[in-house]
């Protein structure tokens, strides 16, 4: 493997990872990066459980789709292992589909089925959070090395800084869009029943705790209407 190229190849992938303007976005671009910088990829997803649920955040094709679906119904498999396990853990890997996997005997030969030839999950963390795997797969057996296993890792690493920062980006975009809702909300309330500010929110919060309603769609209710009634 040329890893000269190959950073030079990350790097372009980081600096266009941290331009992308929606975590759907970011996501979308991690699981090609995988296809482009991962030799041997030809399919890729991302994947997060909660609880024993499985949901697919990022898929490049249905094979991937369908490879979740599997380990979620069988509760096991590469991915489903690096998405729950400890950051000791950094890659789980079936070289070769047609060889039995002890460790995944249920998922493997349905695995098989589909055309998996062979896989990788990679846990994606940073040092505050985890936020699931990123899954590689071949239609063909024996494709990924101790080289692919490094390059996935790398990339791994750089997708879930840019994951991350991408979600505190939206978090704090929706935050500004929430305020800037409930400001308006409380202005139409002061003007309308002339009160002060701090007893339009507490019309708000009351409305909101009273009719179990976020605040922000209270507000965004008062907004559409002209009021609550």
């Amino acid at each position: 493997m040329d890893w000269a190229r190959f950073a030079q190849q990350l790097a372009a992938m980081a600096r266009d990872l941290l331009a992308q303007e929606s975590v759907t976005a970011t996501l979308e671009r991690i699981t090609a990066s995988a296809i482009e910088l991962v030799e041997g990829c030809e399919s890729a997803g991302i994947l997060r459980l909660r609880g024993k649920k499985v949901e697919t955040i990022a898929a490049t094709d249905e094979l991937v789709v369908s490879s979740d679906k599997l380990q979620e119904e069988s509760g096991e498999g590469p991915c489903f292992d690096a998405a729950r396990s400890s950051l000791g853990d950094r890659v789980f890997r079936i070289a070769d589909f047609t060889k039995p996997q002890p460790r995944w005997p249920k998922y493997a030969p349905q695995a098989r089925d589909l055309g998996i030839g062979s896989m990788m999950g990679f846990l994606l963390y940073t040092e505050d959070e985890d936020f699931g795997a990123l899954n590689i797969y071949s239609r063909k057996p024996g494709v990924f090395t101790e080289a692919s296993e490094l390059a996935g890792w790398l990339l791994a690493s750089h997708a879930a800084v840019a994951f991350s920062a991408a979600r505190t980006q939206a978090q704090l975009e929706q935050a500004v869009d929430t305020r800037h809702l409930i400001g308006e909300a409380m202005g139409i309330i002061m003007g309308g029943h002339n009160i002060t500010e701090d007893q339009a929110f507490d019309v708000l919060r009351r409305y909101s705790q009273e009719n179990n309603i976020k605040l922000r769609d209270v507000a965004r209710i008062i907004c559409d209407r002209g009021g609550l009634t």
